[in-house]
This record gives C-alpha cells, sequence and structure tokens, in this order.
C-alpha cells in the first residue's frame, strides 16, 4: 500500500530532514492498523536515497494527534551523532499548548516523576514518585475566553523525554490540555475512540478534535553549529486561540 498523507519539509541535508507532522497523522503503523503515517510518506519521498542505503531514523518521535517537528536521520551515522545529544539532554525543544483555565502562575517548573498507571488504557502514565524522573517548565503566553469557558497558551519545556509528559505535568498542574482524551477526563473519550464511535457528550466535553499540543521550536548541534527549527501553531489551534 503506497502511504499517501500531508506533511511539510522545513529543512533538509545529506543527513537529516525536518519536517512540519499535522495532526492527526501516526508517526509509524500502530496496533496493525492499515493507514497513512510519517514514516510511509517519508520512504516515499526520500525513495531515490534508500535505493542508494539511506536509512530513516525518526528521532523526535510525536503523538498521533500531537503536530509540530520531527527531526529524522538519514544514515546511522546522523542518527547516533542526534541520539548522544538527546542522551545528554543537550537538545532544546518547545511546544505550545492549549490548556483549560487560567493559570495563578505565569511560570512553573513540574519536577514529577511518572510511571505507567495501567487500568484500561495501556498508554496511560501518571505522576508517581516511583517512576522515572521528570521535568517539564512551563510560561503562561496569553489567557482568553470564549463561550466555551477559559483557557491559556502556554509554552512548554521539556527537559526529559518521557511519553506523554507534558500532557501529565499540565493536568497535575490543574489545566489539561484541551481536547485531551486521555489526561483531563476518566479516559472514557480515548475508548470511545479506540472501540470506533465517540460519543456527542464527550466531542462536546473535548472542545477540540484533537489535543491541543504542537512542537514548535527544536535546537540541535550538527557538524559544529546549532541548528534550531520554528513552527508557527497550525490553523485549528491558532483559530481556537484567537479569542
Amino acid at each position: 500500500m503506497r502511504a499517501v498523507c500531508e506533511f511539510r519539509v522545513i529543512d533538509e541535508s545529506e543527513d537529516w530532514i525536518v519536517v512540519d507532522k499535522p495532526a492527526p497523522l501516526a508517526v509509524h503503523p500502530a496496533n496493525g492498523k492499515v493507514e497513512p503515517t510519517l514514516l510511509g510518506g517519508l520512504e516515499e519521498l526520500l525513495l531515490y536515497e534508500r535505493a542508494n542505503g539511506a536509512r530513516l531514523s525518526i528521532l523526535t518521535r510525536l503523538d498521533r494527534e500531537t503536530s509540530g517537528l520531527v527531526l529524522v536521520a538519514k544514515n546511522a551515522a546522523a542518527a547516533r551523532h542526534f541520539s548522544l545529544q538527546f542522551q545528554d539532554r543537550a537538545v532544546k525543544k518547545e511546544y505550545l499548548a492549549l490548556v483549560h483555565g487560567w493559570p495563578e502562575w505565569e511560570s512553573l517548573r513540574v519536577e514529577a516523576s511518572i510511571i505507567r498507571a495501567g487500568g484500561a488504557i495501556w498508554l496511560r502514565q501518571a505522576v508517581d514518585p516511583a517512576g522515572r524522573d521528570c521535568v517539564t517548565g512551563f510560561q503562561v503566553e496569553k489567557r482568553f475566553s470564549n463561550a466555551l469557558g477559559r483557557f491559556a497558551r502556554v509554552r512548554c519545556f521539556p527537559e526529559t523525554g518521557r511519553m506523554h509528559q507534558i500532557r501529565v505535568h499540565i493536568e497535575h498542574a490543574g489545566h489539561p490540555l484541551v481536547g485531551d482524551k486521555i489526561y483531563g477526563t476518566d479516559g472514557t473519550p480515548y475508548l470511545e475512540q479506540f472501540a470506533g464511535q465517540i460519543s456527542d457528550e464527550s466531542v462536546a466535553r473535548l472542545i477540540l478534535p484533537r489535543h491541543a499540543l504542537h512542537a514548535c521550536k527544536l535546537s540541535i548541534g550538527w557538524q559544529g553549529r546549532m541548528l534550531e527549527w520554528d513552527s508557527p501553531l497550525p490553523g485549528d489551534l491558532a483559530s481556537f486561540a484567537s479569542g
């Protein structure tokens, strides 16, 4: 099956490529589903390079519903070079989030270990001292309101790279992402989606059809200099945040 999917190339070299992934495009095939994926689209785009020995390694993996910047190495040497920087926490990543409520703080640093929560949703994580260390910084950029309530646009600075850490930490801070089907709810919307049909009640509670998180900035070292890429808030989230 040929992968047909939409994504935008931000920057490219012989060794790596940076793309802007839309939501709800999956990065990799999952759960045996036959569907377009970012990996499949990249394999099509880089068919010539792959025929000449390129080996793609996706280094910044985003959730299906998270949009934004994805860094992909084209060979083992570049993958190793970048992976060491991730391991040393030398990579700077920033995200933009739209959250419920008006935070009482302007900036906040959450240091809270997280662990797999168990239960019906296998992917769900939870704050737990027994988990792995996890640190995220937050900065409020804007508070706004509309007919549906009070919301805020928050810039997020993950210092570690745990699964769902921004979503878990912002929920822990009392301001879950708008549209999040797992965090800030009892998980019913996620289970309904997994079963193939989200109820009208869940749609109304979620407000947005996907969680409001966007990978907006990435900085990493390459050949003695820092590379930096930016991606503006996509139209669906920018429209909601314009209130």
